[in-house]
């Protein structure tokens, strides 16, 4: 299919070179049976992939479907991918089909396939050698002619020397790999999809679309961007519903942007204190998170000093605050003043220290379930971390007894 065309079945936006070189190789590959490899950071789109490669082959007319091996318990994956019999564990008090027997002929998508446990790795290997599968409690074995396309953010080989992931199973899945590129990797997409995104957000909340002046957009363009597109895709969200008015110039926009920098301590140590690494984007994008009103009080002392420095604005009682007291965030952080631009000196803001990490980040999930009437899936998007990070989350404070 001609590129331009399958970028707008697709509702695909970018003509960066390695998004169009990604969306060749998707192309070529559809039309085969071979089992291929989504490879790409979290929010980058892979699950968009997984549906060209169905809609353009020749079993399009059969079965997709997506699962989030991240998101299903450990004790019941095998029960979902391949069915169990009744009687065969605590609960089964009926036979059920799993996944590769009620999507035969079709194709199906396992997303975060790096957190699969290994039993079931050796499961899945099986179906992909042979075609040929059993049910949880039963000897019966069963035929699928399912075609597999798996995804995940992580490096599997890296996972492989850890012990936590099969080599056989690795070479098998990545018969062809399809690497879709970092929103920084891409950085003049940026602006077509955020016009996209202001766009369909105008429409749903019945405004006018918000737009930037090119100080504004060269902000945009210069974030890091570490949950990519669906990060973005917040960003916009929140600029449409919470901007004052529908043009931002400047620096303007730095209220809705994440973090910059972090100084005076190490984000490995900062994320060791919330339970993950440094090889765990989902709990650095949950860190911005914390850090994000952060910022926007930065960005006030720094309008209000200026202008207390240059005369032109007497010091009110409100402001006299801001200068020793800033929203007190996270327990002996320094974020670096560097983010603005038109501060050429950097500048180290201490935070006072009130409220630990982990009671901010606390409140962050128990909020972002609330706002989802208990929706984890929606929730855990809000957060920008997989499904299964928030369970373990939700475990770890507590929250689900509230």
């Amino acid at each position: 299919m001609e590129l331009q065309a399958l970028k707008q079945r697709f509702g695909i936006i970018g003509n960066a070179p390695s998004l169009n070189h990604a969306l060749r190789i998707a192309d070529q590959v559809a039309a085969t049976d071979v089992s291929v490899l989504i490879l790409g950071e979290s929010g980058v789109g892979k699950e968009v992939f997984s549906k060209i490669l169905h809609q353009l082959s020749q079993r399009k007319h059969n079965k997709f479907i997506a699962v989030n091996c991240g998101a299903i318990p450990e004790g019941t994956i095998d029960s979902e991918l391949f069915g169990h019999e009744k009687g065969s564990f605590t609960g089964a008090h009926e036979s059920r089909q799993g996944y590769f027997e009620t999507v035969n002929g079709g194709t199906i998508f396992l997303d975060e396939v790096a957190e699969m446990p290994l039993g079931t790795q050796a499961r899945l290997l099986r179906v992909l050698e042979s075609g040929e599968f059993i049910k949880v409690g039963s000897s019966k074995v069963l035929s699928t002619d399912v075609r597999l396309v798996a995804a995940t953010n992580l490096s599997l080989l890296k996972q492989i020397e850890k012990g936590k992931f099969r080599e056989d199973l690795y070479y098998r899945m990545n018969t062809v790999a399809i690497q879709i590129p970092a929103l920084r990797e891409r950085k003049e997409d940026i602006p077509l999809l955020f016009r996209k995104f202001a766009a369909d957000f105008s429409e749903r909340y019945h405004s006018q679309p918000v737009q930037l002046d090119q100080g504004a957009l060269d902000w945009l363009v210069d974030q890091p961007w570490p949950g990519n597109i669906r990060q973005l895709k917040n960003v916009a969200e929140q600029i449409c519903v919470l901007a004052p008015t529908r043009m931002l110039c400047g620096d303007e926009i730095l209220p809705y942007l994440p973090v910059r920098e972090i100084s005076g301590s190490s984000l490995p140590a900062l994320l060791e204190g919330v339970g993950g690494s440094s090889e765990d984007w989902s709990e650095r994008d949950l860190l911005y998170k914390v850090l994000f009103d952060l910022k926007k009080d930065m960005v006030e002392m720094k309008r209000v000093m200026g202008q207390i420095m240059e005369g032109d604005a007497p010091i009110r009682d409100s402001d006299k605050s801001i200068g020793t007291v800033i929203t007190p965030i996270v327990e002996s952080v320094n974020v670096s003043a560097s983010m603005s631009r038109y501060d050429e000196h950097a500048e180290v803001v201490d935070i006072e220290e009130n409220l630990s990490l982990m009671e901010v980040e606390k409140r962050l999930i128990d909020k972002a379930i609330r706002k989802y009437a208990g929706k984890r899936r929606q929730a855990a998007a809000e957060l920008g971390i997989s499904e299964r990070t928030l369970y373990r989350k939700i475990k770890e404070y507590g929250l689900e007894e509230e």
